[in-house]
């Protein structure tokens, strides 16, 4: 097993901000979870896991995973398959939390993921070498326009952002899912 086995990822639709600043849940993409999954499942990740308090959100996601995993989606593409068998649907932070720990291993370390810079932020190399110690990582990417201050302040680490060569800081959450995977679990890394 490599150190990206006790690796969870977590999309977080909740609690984040919309554009205006207010505290929001917001709708999951169908994007988010093919790239995401696939991403998670190309570097070694345990589990990604879909949080969202709204019900319908929950089920539609359901859906997605059931048509790619179970229907016709997984006979036409068993990659897609594999890669979607990943993805775990809760309702809080906190079930997710207490599922990881439920597997014998402990609560898990929280790192957040935040486009800004942040006093408590952690370095790649520091994350990669907690990884290396074998104890449990959930690393939590926002949607919307991010995740709320109070959510951050939570986490036990807040990663360092990924900053371009321009002034221009606005990935989607799929392409710094990628980024972040990459810098901690790349073949370069280990």
């Amino acid at each position: 097993m490599t150190a990206s086995g006790n690796l969870y990822l977590a999309l977080i639709h909740h609690p984040v901000y919309n554009k205006n600043g207010e505290v929001i849940a917001s709708a999951v993409s169908n994007l988010d979870l093919h790239d995401i999954s696939r991403a998670a499942k190309t570097y070694g990740v345990r589990d990604f896991y879909v949080v969202t308090p709204l019900a319908n959100q929950r089920e539609l996601v359901e859906r997605i995973v059931s048509h790619w995993t179970e229907g016709v989606g997984g006979r036409y593409n068993p990659d897609r398959s594999e890669a979607l068998r990943l993805i775990r649907i809760e309702i809080s932070l906190e079930a997710v939390r207490n599922e990881i720990a439920e597997n014998g291993e402990g609560a898990p370390i929280t790192v957040v993921t935040d486009a800004r810079p942040h006093p408590r932020n952690i370095s790649y190399d520091a994350l990669a070498e907690m990884l290396r110690a074998w104890h449990p990582c959930l690393l939590l990417f926002g949607t919307a326009w991010g995740l709320t201050q109070e959510f951050i302040d939570k986490a036990d680490y807040v990663l360092a952002p990924i900053m371009g060569n321009t002034g221009y800081n606005h990935l989607s959450v799929r392409s710094a899912a990628a980024i972040v995977l990459d810098r901690l679990l790349g073949r370069d890394t280990f």
